[in-house]
């Protein structure tokens, strides 16, 4: 991350991913065995002797919800662990909790609007704003001070999400099982389900109401005509196959 002018904004980097955190399970139970004695020896070895420096990047936690892209009342909360890549460019790792057990869900990428204008027409129509998540005050960075969620928040409120989930855990699925499924986000109060939101709210003794009045200052963005486009009826999903000649299963570049 390139330097920030505030002292709050840097201090975020620092923080462990955990902050805010373990207050909510996840939604699924896995079928399969107790790990074996041999299984959790190899994996406390790899533990201690394997790097992991790409995950170790991925240094905040934000929590937001998202809909299925088609279906504004399919709706669950996501846990996003997130590594900024350049002052451009973020991604994110999704689960459906914060505990220990949590189930990766999806990957989300985060990008400025100055690299969203640079995208081809069709491919701003996957793409979702933040600006509502933002100043609704439904997107939140816990166990940060409030003066560098502040910050935060005023970087994001003008970026844009492109959101897959690869398991549906909020339909109780044991395995990920079913199609991926391009995911968008709120762009409207009343949208969010209210229980929903006051679960949320209550795991982390937050009120959502009150970052919201706390954000208002924060400027609303021109939001591009091109995202959010499930609003005016476009709705983009992937759509399974078994042809061949499937444009997502053929093999794109060389191998690395």
């Amino acid at each position: 991350m390139k330097p920030v002018k505030h002292a709050a904004a840097a201090a975020l980097l620092t923080l462990f991913i955990s902050c805010g955190g373990n207050n909510t399970a996840s939604n699924v139970e896995s079928p399969g065995g107790d790990k074996t004695a041999k299984d959790k020896l190899l994996n406390t070895g790899a533990d201690v002797l394997q790097n992991k420096s790409p995950l170790r990047q991925f240094d905040a936690y934000l929590d937001g919800f998202h809909f299925y892209n088609g279906n504004i009342n399919a709706q669950m909360e996501a846990h996003h662990y997130v590594h900024q890549v350049n002052e451009d460019l973020y991604q994110a790792i999704i689960f459906d909790g914060n505990e220990a057990g949590a189930k990766i869900m999806g990957v989300e990428y985060i990008i400025t609007e100055k690299l969203f204008s640079t995208l081809p027409d069709e491919e701003k129509k996957l793409w979702h704003s933040h600006h509502h998540e933002v100043k609704s005050g439904s997107l939140i960075a816990p166990g940060i001070p409030e003066v560098a969620e502040h910050e935060l928040m005023e970087k994001l409120v003008s970026t844009y999400g492109k959101t897959i989930h690869t398991w549906h855990t909020d339909q109780q699925r044991t395995l990920p099982i079913g199609a991926p499924m391009i995911m968008m986000g709120f762009t409207k109060d009343g949208q969010l389900h209210p229980d929903l939101l006051a679960a949320r709210d209550k795991r982390f003794n937050i009120s959502t109401a009150k970052k919201k009045e706390q954000r208002k200052d924060i400027p609303t963005p021109h939001v591009h005509p091109m995202a959010n486009a499930w609003e005016k009826g476009e709705v983009r999903q992937f759509i399974v196959t078994n042809e061949a000649d499937s444009a997502l299963h053929k093999h794109q570049g060389r191998p690395r």
